[in-house]
């Protein structure tokens, strides 16, 4: 600590923070009264290590090199996100990548699902303000900042493999999913067949959930957990924030959004995060019973949008 902010910050206590899956999160209060976090990205403690090895670069979302670039990127866009402090991406001081960001006073976005009208209003108009403001933000070409694809290929087509293989995975453990594969591959390539051609892109979080953005005292929000941002169909973050917001969804929602693209990305996201839960169960997730909610709740949501017929 004496090496980022000098010899005055003292540290008083370390805490572990909940943390996701892929990083390790804690709060340092120093004796001073001053407070940050540290970001600790070591593979060994990431529950999707195996993935990370096989992963391109739009697939990335864990290290500090991209927690730097995008921080950098959202700040001079003047989308709030925890100040970087310092940051070891060299690994010179340790095995593993590490920084030190701003702590953020408030709560998760997450906690004011229950709040009265008026201070709902207030939190979720404001996010989504930021939210409409970052997917305003555009490019021709998606991908991550240093790494732009594009061309002829369609962003949601590399989604379309990957919800392929996380079938495939969810296939071997769930019986009903199994039994129904067939039938969730051809709705995939349904969906997927009615999406026409674009070749503008918006700023993406890449996992925008109500856990991934702090609220501070004077309920500003600022977003967390942002290796994953990138430039892609907005399409994917909205679908994906309909599942996470649920009521409060209303005050992100946006008008001109694709429907086809909605749905396809709809079914993505339910296949991926069964998949992804089934996963932490196999590989020693402290909170089983909360992966395995995971993984009821979006199974199940897979096998419903299979019974429709409003497609």
């Amino acid at each position: 600590m004496d090496k980022v902010f000098g010899s005055g910050y003292l540290v008083a206590e370390v805490t572990k923070m909940h943390g996701g899956a892929q990083k390790v999160v804690y709060k340092i209060d120093c004796k001073n009264g001053f407070t940050c976090v540290l970001y600790v990205w070591d593979s060994s403690m990431n529950y999707f290590q195996q993935e990370i090895e096989t992963q391109n670069m739009n697939e990335r979302s864990y290290g500090a090199d991209l927690f730097e670039m995008n921080n950098n990127f959202l700040t001079r866009q003047g989308i709030p996100t925890p100040a970087l402090y310092a940051l070891n991406k060299e690994k010179r001081l340790c095995p593993f990548d590490f920084a030190l960001v701003e702590y953020v006073h408030g709560r998760k976005a997450e906690d004011y699902f229950q709040s009265d009208s008026a201070t709902q209003d207030k939190v979720f108009h404001r996010l989504g303000d930021m939210v409409e403001r970052m997917h305003a933000i555009e490019r021709q070409a998606y991908g991550k900042l240093n790494h732009m694809g594009g061309g002829a290929e369609q962003c949601h087509l590399f989604k379309m493999e990957n919800a392929k293989n996380q079938l495939a995975y969810a296939s071997r453990y769930i019986d009903e999913i199994s039994i129904n594969r067939v039938k969730i591959l051809d709705l995939l390539q349904l969906l997927e067949s009615r999406i026409n051609p674009r070749n503008r892109y918006g700023f993406i979080h890449g996992e925008l959930g109500p856990d991934h953005v702090l609220i501070n005292e004077n309920f500003e929000p600022y977003l967390i957990d942002i290796e994953g941002a990138m430039f892609f169909d907005i399409e994917h973050e909205h679908s994906f924030l309909q599942l996470r917001f649920q009521e409060t969804y209303r005050y992100l929602n946006n008008d001109s959004l694709d429907h086809d693209r909605m749905l396809f990305y709809k079914l993505h996201h339910h296949i991926s995060i069964t998949s992804g839960g089934l996963k932490l169960l196999h590989r020693g997730f402290p909170d089983k019973h909360f992966a395995k909610g995971i993984v009821d709740h979006n199974y199940r949501s897979v096998l419903r949008m299979i019974e429709g017929n409003s497609y």
